[in-house]
């Protein structure tokens, strides 16, 4: 692995681009652009998935997102849809420009709410010629009220995200509320997640606990990406299961893909909704599973 910077509509982006464990100078490999959840750095489940595919023959790429972890971007900490499709695609391009990839076969993986990001770049740019998602955190305004405390929950969350965008615009001051916690009920996610809790998991030192934009809720709560299916053509594998998070959406997303070259793995699992879905971050059981069906459908596909 060596650390890379590329850059993104005239920002400075950080990452880690990881070398297959046979990598011979001169001989072009296939590429993997590799995304996380939302308010994640490459040192999370980005990182641990792009190293896992560069074990099976890929060059993979996982980076810091604008305004988060070594990357440039200011507000600091505030999550922009647009901005990570843009960011994506723009990683694509840096990846093209290495003469070790062969910029004809470039593939995207994500997990939770990057496969959002991913699947929303890929619709628009032919350069991604092959996608994999992983418990794909997939919404639209009626599921983003399931979890952020219904139509007026939403509606406060985002009235607070123009307050907070008009004093950034004016005073140049941002307003910040904790990343996680088990006692606030107003951080961005509230609840006992141990993945982002746990030091030894992702709570890690590159990573913000307790600083997520106030300003960054109008732009997520808004994001609808179930009108890009139609215009998905690369051939896409999802996989997911009635353990991860709203699993309903990640079917109504596959059944709309515009390509019949798709498939949708849906796992067995007791596990109750979202337990599975942090396994995926990292547990050795689920993220295997998704480098082996997604090494074979790259494989297959690039």
């Amino acid at each position: 692995m060596k650390k890379i910077n590329f850059k993104s509509e005239g920002f400075n982006l950080s990452g880690h681009l990881f070398f297959p464990s046979n990598y011979t100078e001169g001989t072009q490999y296939p590429a993997i652009v590799v995304s996380g959840s939302w308010t994640t750095v490459k040192e999370q489940m980005a990182g641990l998935y792009a190293e896992k595919f560069a074990q099976e023959g890929f060059i993979t790429l996982a980076f810091d997102f604008r305004n988060y972890g070594e990357s440039e971007g200011e507000p600091r900490f505030w999550e922009n849809p647009e901005m990570k499709v843009e960011d994506i695609k723009n990683a694509v391009s840096y990846l093209q420009g290495l003469p070790e990839v062969d910029s004809k076969r470039i593939g995207a993986f994500a997990v939770c709410a990057g496969s959002m990001y991913t699947l929303m770049a890929a619709s628009g740019d032919d350069r991604i010629k092959a996608v994999v998602t992983a418990a794909s955190w997939l919404q639209d305004d009626e599921a983003v009220k399931l979890f952020y405390g219904g139509e007026e929950g939403v509606n406060t969350k985002i009235e607070a995200a123009r307050k907070a965008k008009e004093a950034f615009a004016k005073e140049g001051v941002v307003e910040y509320i904790e990343t996680i916690s088990t006692t606030n009920t107003a951080a961005a996610m509230y609840g006992n997640y141990d993945y982002y809790l746990n030091p030894e998991r992702g709570g890690v030192k590159e990573w913000s606990n307790d600083k997520f934009a106030v300003m960054s809720w109008e732009d997520w709560l808004t994001l609808d990406p179930m009108p890009y299916a139609p215009k998905l053509q690369a051939p896409t594998l999802m996989i997911h299961s009635d353990g991860c998070v709203l699993p309903q959406y990640t079917k109504n997303f596959f059944e709309k893909i515009a390509t019949d070259d798709k498939e949708l793995v849906w796992l067995d699992t007791e596990l109750e909704s979202p337990i599975q879905q942090f396994n995926f971050y990292d547990q050795e059981e689920e993220v295997g599973l998704a480098v082996a069906k997604g090494s074979d459908w790259f494989k297959a596909k690039l």
